[in-house]
């Protein structure tokens, strides 16, 4: 990829154009770390961008911004510009192609704000970027409270960056966000949800849900999870302490997640504020359904695909039956142990464990099970079917799904084998009831 947007860079200026690496890249090198992407702003107008290379796709012309596709790589490439006022807290009203220097002061932070020149290996900083990765500060460029006007969103950005880099925020940055953060519910779902699943996948997602708390920002967007806080638990199951403490331990335990486990952590206990009573111990009963519920409204408000929530809601509906594994029926447990994205359940299971009693009894149990069935041992292909029953006269009904779930049972218990077996095992347990002449 680098080597395809340097040779971009090479096009532009064998043109008579400048053209520059921009922002994330840029900053991504200096910190040595690897950039995911290349971005590049040039002085070059849209058309001529599209003219002078063979794949492109117009994003946004009427912003400048050109996609270039090339060695399978794709490439944003900006024209340098300046921006009108923000009148909706995302777009522009108007933009006017500028100069390299207006380019850069018109973007968020002052990391993200530098240009580098990879012909010559020169960085062109406007901005105060590199002195601020030196000194590891996050700042906006300019003023944050205009800078946080023109895109709520860039509040959430500043906690990602903060706590991905272990970053301070400068003061004036720091406050703008606490003041203006009942103003981030300006910004769309899908946009929200794309910095959440960054910070919960990144490399600290506990630090970012603390720093968005710190400032004031999880309250608007997931008030469900400041209300752990304060929230006690028995001491015997979680000595670390109340739900919000858990959930956080948890977070910390995250290893490349994929979006849907990271959820499933940060709300797996999501039901235990609305659902806790003092018996003969802290309990909280059917927190599990309560909480599966309340994550399909989380994902419905973040607007989640319905495999993305029904995955989460699952996680957080059976994260609790590990108890029982070691006590189930062979059937119920082979069930179980066939549930889709099962890994990612018993991934959950061994989080939840280490943030708190630290017994990992049960997911060694089911460790081992996984390791000694066989596939066609925990989902058999049935022996008998729905035809099968309407042949042997049973009428179709919703006894034909009883019918073949004991079946199944007893096929997963081990007490039949085989086809013959089944048929004489519906017959001997459901015995077809004749109704008189």
């Amino acid at each position: 990829m680098k080597n395809e947007a340097i040779e971009i860079i090479k096009k532009l200026r064998a043109s008579g154009f400048k053209a520059y690496w921009a922002g994330g890249c840029v900053r991504d090198n200096l910190m040595n770390l690897i950039p995911k992407d290349y971005d590049i702003a040039t002085d070059a107008l849209p058309e001529k961008v599209m003219g002078l290379f063979e794949k492109t796709i117009p994003l946004g012309v009427s912003f400048g911004v050109i996609k270039i596709l090339s060695g399978g790589f794709e490439f944003e490439v900006a024209t340098f510009r300046s921006d009108g006022k923000y009148l909706d807290g995302r777009h522009p009203e108007e933009v006017h192609f500028s100069s390299e220097r207006e380019d850069a002061c018109r973007r968020d932070f002052t990391i993200n704000g530098m240009f580098y020149d990879p012909l010559e290996g020169k960085i062109i900083d406007y901005v105060g970027g590199r002195q601020d990765i030196k000194g590891k500060v996050i700042r906006t460029i300019n003023d944050p409270k205009d800078r946080f006007s023109e895109d709520r969103l860039r509040l959430i950005r500043a906690i990602r960056f903060a706590a991905k880099f272990q970053y301070e925020i400068e003061p004036q940055t720091y406050q703008a966000i606490e003041e203006m953060a009942s103003t981030v519910n300006q910004v769309s779902p899908e946009r929200i949800r794309e910095e959440l699943e960054k910070m919960l996948t990144g490399p600290r997602p506990a630090d970012s849900i603390r720093l968005l708390d710190k400032v004031g920002l999880l309250k608007i967007i997931l008030p469900e999870i400041t209300a752990m806080k304060g929230v006690e638990q028995p001491e015997i199951f979680h000595p670390e302490g109340d739900v919000w403490v858990h959930t956080l331990l948890m977070l910390e335990k995250l290893k490349n997640p994929s979006f849907e486990l990271a959820m499933g952590a940060l709300l797996h206990d999501v039901g235990k504020p609305s659902t806790f009573t003092r018996e003969d111990r802290i309990r909280f009963n059917h927190h599990c359904e309560v909480g599966a519920q309340m994550t399909e409204q989380i994902g419905k408000r973040l607007r989640l695909s319905n495999k993305q929530i029904d995955f989460i809601t699952e996680l957080v509906r059976y994260h609790l039956r590990f108890k029982d594994v070691q006590k189930m029926r062979e059937s119920t447990l082979k069930r179980f142990l066939r549930l889709p994205n099962f890994s990612d359940h018993l991934e959950l299971h061994r989080m939840d464990c280490l943030a708190s009693h630290g017994k990992l009894a049960n997911w060694e149990f089911c460790k081992q099970k996984l390791c000694d069935l066989k596939p066609e041992e925990i989902r058999p292909e049935p022996l008998i079917s729905g035809h099968d029953l309407m042949k042997m006269g049973y009428k179709a009904g919703p006894i034909f799904k009883k019918i073949l779930t004991k079946t199944e049972d007893a096929h997963l218990e081990g007490e039949i084998q085989n086809r013959e077996e089944a048929l004489r095992f519906v017959k001997e347990n459901f015995p077809i009831k004749h109704s008189p002449n």
